[in-house]
């Protein structure tokens, strides 16, 4: 399968590493964009950031990628943290960026586009501009954590959202804990 994953300048950047770390970078086509502000949150939040090893890494100034393409084949996009601002441009269809140019193409080709914000609380421009996202057919997935699988320390709740995240785009884990199953 070929992913993009992009991350914008909200807090939650152990969402992205943990992310990054479940998705098989061998087995799959993986690229990865972070705008200037998500990599100034990574610096802040996460002392050993790492891209693994078969992630193609992206500058977002970089309009000559395939996935800001129609033609080029890709299965889906997660904006992991997604900022309310880049949320918004992408609901008005802004395109001048690659991520922002990328998104818009999964929402006209309608390819699976899985947007994660991590703002709160809202105001009502962001409830309007969710909604817009959601009429268009992405998927808006909160960084919402689970408490039913009694989460042991932090990795473990931020795994209870990134374990959603691998759902939606076909790539369940087998670690996820699921509702009326034992694990």
């Amino acid at each position: 399968m070929k992913f993009v994953i992009a991350a914008t300048g909200a807090s939650g950047t152990i969402y992205l590493q943990r992310l990054l770390e479940q998705i098989d970078a061998s087995a799959h086509e993986v690229h990865l964009i972070m705008s200037s502000y998500a990599r100034q949150v990574a610096a802040q939040e996460v002392d050993d950031f790492k891209i693994p090893k078969g992630v193609a890494e992206h500058d977002e100034a970089d309009m000559n990628v395939p996935y800001v393409s129609g033609s080029a084949r890709f299965d889906a996009m997660v904006i992991l943290p997604c900022s309310m601002s880049t949320l918004g441009r992408i609901a008005s269809g802004s395109g001048d960026n690659a991520l922002f140019r990328a998104a818009d193409v999964f929402l006209k080709e309608r390819r699976k586009l899985i947007i994660v914000p991590r703002e709160t609380p809202w105001n009502l421009i962001h409830a309007r501009n969710v909604v817009r996202l959601l009429e268009a057919g992405a998927v808006v997935l909160p960084a919402i954590p689970s408490f039913y699988s009694r989460p042991k320390s932090i990795v473990d709740l931020v795994d209870t959202v990134v374990w959603r995240v691998l759902d939606q785009i076909g790539l369940p884990s087998k670690r996820a804990y699921r509702w009326a199953e034992e694990n």
